[in-house]
């Protein structure tokens, strides 16, 4: 999977399936647009994990994460397995390859204070997908790749105030593009005793 915006004009450049221009766009089922972003990021996880040797586990009931990662390897110092808490989100709203050193991402306060709580046993990450506003434009499959647009981040979020009434803004840095080898970063990190 290209982790990466494909270039202009979809695999169809490179080599991919042809122009689809004049095709009627395929008749979509109605599940709403949310629950369908929701089950997009859910993919990227699971392709991000495989890649970098990870298992992934839900927790039931989801009490506000969504997914535990777990990663062995003999460099581990802490545990022969460490594991990690991920909260995923995905919207629209924030264009592809957003322009400085972070973006802004708004969360309700409980949520927030559930990702900022110090100390903690296990770390937790935030991942923030962003998507294509059409579902159209999310993927693009071809005999060699699968692209999917547009890109996760993500963020450590440990000890970040509450600020607003009900919501907080905070910011995600766009350096740290979540990919097979950050999340191998994060667990050798988190596996040494270090912080994600």
């Amino acid at each position: 999977m290209t982790l990466a915006e494909p270039e202009q004009g979809g695999l169809a450049a490179a080599g991919g399936r042809p122009s689809e221009v004049g095709t009627p766009a395929p008749l979509r089922g109605s599940l709403a647009t949310t629950a369908c972003m929701e089950t997009l990021q859910v993919g990227y996880l699971h392709a991000v994990a495989a890649a970098a040797g990870c298992s992934l586990s839900q927790p039931f009931p989801d009490n506000g994460i969504d997914w535990h990662v777990s990663h062995s390897a003999p460099g581990h110092t802490v545990d022969d397995e460490v594991t990690i808490k991920v909260q995923l989100k995905c919207t629209y709203q924030i264009p592809p390859a957003p322009p400085g050193p972070a973006f802004s991402f708004t969360l309700d306060n409980d949520h927030l204070a559930k990702l900022a709580r110090t100390p903690v046993s296990v770390h937790k990450i935030l991942v923030v997908m962003l998507v294509p506003r059409s579902q159209d434009d999310w993927l693009r499959a071809g005999h060699d790749r699968l692209d999917l647009r547009h890109c996760c981040y993500w963020t450590n979020l440990a000890g970040h105030p509450v600020t607003g009434r009900r919501r907080t803004t905070v910011r995600v840095p766009t350096s740290h593009i979540f990919d097979d080898r950050a999340l191998c970063g994060i667990m050798t990190r988190v596996g040494t005793g270090g912080r994600p």
